[in-house]
């Protein structure tokens, strides 16, 4: 059974947006460029406070971004506060040859470097995260109504940019269905940040209109409005599958000189979900000349690239591809395109041999021009491409035989000649790069393996070691690393990879309920190939510390791999991830490992994993004896239309009546719980509702919890519906009442921005 010490150690190892403390110090390097990328500091924060390193990499140095010990003495000195120098009370800083700024102890502070004298200062007036900054800094772009404005930086003057916009047709925001709302009252703003894109040279802003006249109005009600008045409608533009009007985005040119306004002369791009500039599916070449962005039709079976002219706004075809299925400028919805454009060719990424690989066509007549990389592997990344050499450098999956979802960082000729690896090893790469590109930050671990953070230049050279990152703390609460593994699918033929977590204080001659943390994709894989990936909220690891072995799995129609396995789910987002897939690993895995219980299995999920969760129940009643389904979108019919119709098909109704879970109901299922914010508007609440509907109908037993005023990741109030959760799973797999145990809360602030909006 979980004891306290299991349900506070659970809490220790939850992942973002809050942890207690930095259970592992130096994993995550977050370079903050200066001197246009030549050089970079960081903070390692070690949970207590920071120390502060400073990189220089031509030189090959890493050393103190400046005298810790003298700092901290001087600080202590001007606040009357004990300062450690290795842990100091801040985590950022703006750096200066001659000085340093930072926040402490409630104030702002500047430290001159020449003697160390600190003294408090007047803060700089903080940056709007609601506000777009031109390249050159002398001017920001902001939402007033329903246009865009821009204030000058130097003397704070304002005028519009667009006059015409009004409800429903207006500038700067994306769709509506995923704006975000309830969580941005929760946070006092408004409404996001424009989507939009200064130009290089800080002269003109490509942002677009966005039309969402005749899309369907859903409508949610705040129960306990915050000012404790009577309920309140909140109504929202939500396209469902089928619909006929769906959000479009009118791409336009604003001249901030002149006041000009240029339209594009094409049709509006369907925007399904985000807007084609914060999606990186439209943007400025490099020299300002153009505007490239990318089309698809409803069908997503087309892939255009275009050329706008941001003086006249005409518009050109550079080149199309055409595929049976989506095709698809990246697996992965929300990561950006593979694509470059470069002075007089296009680097494409296609998966027309069956793999994504890089394709070169003429920039002015579209002409293919040759393949580029070839095999049965997957580039993931366009990292640098140099022209001068011609060569390109990226990052590729399936160069590593053990776990095909590991990153490598390659090179190639652009005549498709000399391919290499630069990082000739089998760890997961993730790479960050500078505003100039002559290097790259490299961290490479595999999900067993605490990340190594390096800085290398284009050979695989390594010019200084950053970090080893120190997993001491962790393994103090009693985790120990997960297990990546290999079984068959369910058609006992393909490969499907995973990650099992042993519960703490694993005793190999125990049995033990086993908990599989599901989530679906297909825009998205579940499981990560490096170091400490997060779970996606789904806590695997903290559940594991409560008593439960852990998996979490990808299987057919998930993404990562070639288009055959990620179109295994095309037409079929009922089979929610393959379950079946899931149910053939459990009994794998079980087969040598006899403390795995699977008498005794439960899923657990959000969102689509939500959905997973309940339907692993209803399909897989022999398997899964519990399921715990939070925020779960279970009818596809009144869901995201672009997400639907991505997966399931623009016009296959039968589809998305199969991928809803309604139907289902009166199966003979296992115990769930169904969890829902109130004020969810990504994943409305009357999905679990309609569910529960049915369940009621007929005559089944479950538990559900609907959470007044929360919304789609159920933020606020994230610490009780998780002890919720644990204690269900407590209760039915383990047969145990759980401890009494009240978890610290979660707080909810700004800083939650630039997760929610990068």
């Amino acid at each position: 059974m979980s004891t306290t010490r299991d349900y506070q150690a659970a809490e220790q190892l939850l992942r973002r947006p809050a942890r207690p403390g930095e259970l592992v110090v130096g994993d995550k390097v977050r370079p903050q460029w200066i001197d246009g990328g030549a050089r970079f500091w960081y903070a390692v924060d070690n949970g207590s406070g920071s120390r502060f390193v400073l990189v220089d990499p031509a030189a090959g140095t890493r050393e103190p971004a400046f005298d810790h010990a003298l700092l901290a003495t001087a600080l202590a000195a001007a606040a009357g506060q004990r300062t450690d120098p290795e842990a100091l009370p801040f985590t950022a800083v703006e750096l200066s040859a001659h000085t340093v700024e930072f926040d402490a102890f409630g104030e702002h502070w500047r430290c001159r470097l020449d003697d160390y004298t600190c003294e408090r200062a007047e803060p700089a007036p903080p940056g709007n995260p609601l506000e777009v900054p031109s390249p050159d800094r002398t001017a920001t772009l902001f939402q007033r109504g329903h246009d865009l404005w821009v204030r000058s930086l130097p003397d704070g003057r304002e005028r519009a940019l667009t006059t015409d916009g009004e409800p429903d047709h207006r500038y700067g925001p994306g769709p509506d269905c995923t704006s975000n709302g309830t969580l941005l009252r929760k946070l006092g703003l408004p409404h996001p940040p424009p989507a939009a894109a200064w130009s290089p040279d800080s002269t003109m802003v490509l942002a677009h209109r966005t039309d969402e006249r005749g899309v369907r109005q859903t409508h949610l009600v705040e129960a306990g409005p915050a000012d404790g008045g009577p309920p309140l409608l909140r109504t929202q533009r939500y396209a469902y599958p089928g619909d006929e009007q769906v959000p479009r985005a009118e791409l336009v040119v604003l001249d901030v000189r002149t006041g000009t306004v240029v339209r594009a002369q094409a049709e509006p791009l369907l925007m399904p979900q985000l807007s084609p500039i914060t999606a990186g599916w439209a943007w400025w070449a490099e020299d300002g000349s153009a505007v490239y962005y990318l089309s698809r039709p409803r069908d997503l079976r087309t892939l255009t690239l275009h050329r706008l002219d941001p003086v006249t706004g005409e518009v050109a075809t550079v080149l199309s591809e055409t595929g049976a299925t989506r095709v698809e400028p990246n697996q992965w919805m929300y990561e950006p395109p593979i694509v470059r454009v470069l002075t007089d060719e296009v680097l494409w990424y296609s998966q027309r041999s069956g793999w994504g690989h890089l394709y070169r066509y003429d920039l002015r007549t579209g002409a293919l021009l040759g393949q580029i990389t070839s095999g049965q592997w997957a580039v993931r990344q366009i990292l640098h491409v140099d022209e001068a050499e011609r060569v390109a450098y990226f990052t590729a999956s399936g160069l590593v035989g053990e776990d095909p979802y590991r990153r490598t960082v390659c090179r190639v000729g652009l005549d498709g000649s000399g391919f290499a690896t630069v990082t000739d090893d089998d760890q997961d790469h993730i790479v960050t790069l500078p505003e100039n590109r002559q290097y790259f930050v490299d961290s490479a671990s595999t999900v067993d393996t605490p990340p190594v953070t390096t800085v290398r230049d284009w050979t695989g050279r390594v010019l200084v070691e950053l970090e080893r990152a120190d997993t001491g703390r962790l393994t103090a609460t009693g985790w120990t690393p997960p297990e990546r593994f290999c079984v068959k699918a369910a058609d006992g033929v393909t490969d499907i990879h995973g990650v099992l977590y042993r519960p703490r204080g694993f005793d190999p001659a125990r049995r033990y309920p086993v908990v599989d943390t599901v989530y679906p994709g297909p825009q998205v894989a579940r499981v990560a190939p490096c170091f400490d990936p997060g779970g996606m909220g789904l806590d695997a690891e903290p559940i594991a510390a409560l008593g439960f072995v852990v998996v979490a799995v990808d299987g057919r129609g998930t993404p990562g791999r070639s288009k055959a396995f990620h179109d295994a789910s095309y037409g079929r987002l009922a089979d929610a991830g393959c379950l079946a897939d899931h149910v053939a690993a459990l009994r794998q895995l079980a087969r040598t490992r006899p403390w795995m219980d699977l008498d005794r299995v439960g899923a657990f999920g959000h969102s689509g994993g939500g959905f997973a969760a309940a339907r692993a129940v209803l399909d897989f009643p022999e398997a899964y004896k519990v399921g715990v389904a939070l925020s779960g979108s279970h009818d596809a019919r009144c869901f995201n239309q672009g997400f639907v119709e991505a997966y399931d098909g623009a016009d296959n109704p039968e589809a998305w009546a199969r991928s809803s879970t309604m139907d289902l109901a009166d199966r003979p299922a296992g115990k769930l719980l169904l969890v829902h914010g109130g004020m969810d508007d990504q994943v409305h609440p009357e999905h679990t509702l309609r569910l529960a509907d049915r369940l009621i109908a007929a005559d089944k037993d479950f538990e559900l919890l609907i959470v007044p005023g929360a919304e789609h990741t159920l933020i606020d109030c994230l610490a009780y519906v998780r002890k919720r959760c644990w204690d269900f799973l407590v209760r039915e797999l383990m047969g145990a009442q759980p401890p009494a145990y009240r978890p610290a809360p979660i707080a909810v602030g700004p800083e939650l921005l630039g997760e929610l909006f990068a």
